[in-house]
């Protein structure tokens, strides 16, 4: 089939297909000497291999992305605005404010070859917000790109709904899923007590957005969602548990499965044992209640009780940084929390906050941490997870949303029981239950610690099963397969 597919395209077919993304990528931003995004690097890897097959595949890529506030700013080099909303042409410099009705369009050149790129306005700060002059701008990017299809990673932003309202083709729009906000509101709060999520900090007052109002956001995030997948006529995901959910929002739409490519540092380091940080856990994320650092201090004091050398290494923005009096007025309701248990446990010394990492940072600090710990209280399939096992890790993980789909409990590693749908109500409340997960959550870092063989088989295992899930060619493959069956050149 895939040969066919190559067959067709050398005959001089072109298949003209717009990504609709999160962020500006990495590989764009490289080109046009801006700052690039820790986040998605996948994708640049996915275009790669697009650009670098172009004869073989016949599509021209074109991306589109939120541009904010950067283009006037920053985009010196940019040589013009496209159309506004109004369909005026206009020149950028001096334009301090056209950010928020325009269209910005260049092209770049990549070693791999050319991507048309489109900017637009869009207040990603305030992802709840449905701006309607989005669905203006882009129609406007339709028009000029006159894409067969359009493929849009991630269905949590409002630019996502914009598309699949003004797209004319709903057979023709291809939602990945990546994490499912409808239902991340419904965990957002993590079992933290009622105490800490009613408070309002300094921080949270100026900038409106408590733990109450945090929630809330998901909640509207997850009803433009939810509205999205149900006008789009094809959707991949890569787990059972978003394909179910998907199935009820959209009974009507084509669900194909596809793995994810990881960002290309990823592949080839593998871990070794004699060269990490003895019982050091690394944590990738911990800057809101959903990622569940909360559960990881309260677990703590048990694994240093096995192991008093342990400490826990967490990357990502710091909630806790409290040195100056601007950063304690910074501080949030989550962060203050966690000083608090920090503090109630004497693990001020125990926990590392590490900042921003990049892909190579990030990298090298899970090839010398002993183990890799996902404590979220609900993922889709945190690619995280997917990076510590194609490095070959000890990984142990929360079994919530759709992990089980990308690791096997006891072959791959240790799955512990984490948040429940509906806990807090079935149970005796919120603190019997986050007792209960940090119970676990301790039980699982300390029992992988304590049988080293078991430890390298899992290590084994887990690599063995990532190089399948993130195999680069494969998933290429798969991606143009569903292309061509969504444009119905597919031959069965």
């Amino acid at each position: 089939m895939f040969e066919l597919m190559c067959a067709i395209a050398y005959k001089g077919y072109k298949m003209k297909v717009l990504w609709l993304c999160n962020i500006m990528l990495p590989v764009i931003a490289e080109q046009l000497h801006m700052e690039a995004s820790n986040k998605e690097g996948w994708l640049s890897g996915l275009a790669d291999a697009l650009l670098k097959r172009r004869q073989e595949n016949g599509i021209e890529l074109s991306v589109a992305f939120p541009a904010g506030k950067i283009f006037p700013k920053e985009w010196k080099s940019f040589p013009e605005v496209w159309k506004t909303a109004v369909g005026e042409e206009k020149e950028i410099r001096n334009q301090g404010q056209l950010w928020s009705r325009g269209i910005y369009k260049t092209v770049i050149g990549t070693p791999k070859g050319e991507i048309v790129c489109y900017g637009f306005g869009e207040d990603v700060g305030h992802a709840e917000v449905y701006d309607r002059t989005l669905e203006e701008r882009l129609k406007n990017i339709v028009e000029d790109a006159e894409p067969d299809l359009v493929h849009c990673f991630g269905t949590e932003y409002p630019h996502t709904l914009a598309m699949c309202r003004v797209f004319p083709r709903k057979d023709r729009i291809l939602a990945g899923l990546q994490g499912l906000c409808t239902l991340y509101a419904e965990a957002y709060n993590a079992n933290l007590p009622e105490h800490v999520i009613r408070s309002v900090t300094f921080r949270d007052y100026v900038k409106q957005d408590s733990l109450v109002r945090q929630k809330e956001k998901f909640i509207r995030r997850g009803e433009m969602e939810r509205e999205a997948i149900g006008l789009a006529g094809n959707i991949t995901g890569r787990t059972e548990w978003d394909r179910e959910f998907s199935a009820k929002w959209n009974p009507e739409s084509i669900y194909f499965h596809m793995n994810e490519t990881l960002r290309k540092e990823f592949y080839g380091p593998v871990w070794d044992v004699d060269k990490c940080i003895p019982h050091s856990i690394f944590v990738s994320q911990g800057d809101y209640p959903l990622k569940g650092l909360h559960y990881v201090l309260s677990a703590l004091p048990a694994i240093l009780a096995e192991y008093p050398d342990a400490k826990v290494y967490v990357a990502g923005n710091s909630v806790t940084r409290c040195g100056t009096l601007k950063e304690r007025l910074k501080l949030s309701a989550y962060g203050k929390y966690l000083i608090k248990l920090m503090e109630e446990n004497g693990l001020e010394e125990r926990v590392t906050f590490l900042g921003r990492l990049d892909a190579a940072q990030m990298r090298d600090r899970y090839l010398v941490s002993h183990l890799y710990l996902c404590p979220s209280a609900l993922e889709n399939s945190p690619n995280s997870l997917g990076e510590a096992m194609l490095l070959g890790m000890p990984c142990v993980s929360a079994d919530v949303g759709g992990i089980s789909s990308l690791f096997t409990g006891g072959e791959d590693g240790i799955l512990y029981q984490g948040f429940q749908m509906g806990a807090e109500v079935l149970t005796l409340g919120a603190k019997r239950e986050a007792d209960r997960i940090s119970e676990s959550l301790a039980e699982a870092v300390i029992g992988m610690w304590g049988n080293p063989g078991r430890m390298r088989e899992y290590c084994t295992s887990a690599r063995k099963r990532a190089l399948q899930t993130h195999d680069r060619d494969k998933n290429y493959r798969r991606l143009i397969e569903i292309y061509d069956k969504i444009s119905k050149r597919a031959v069965d």
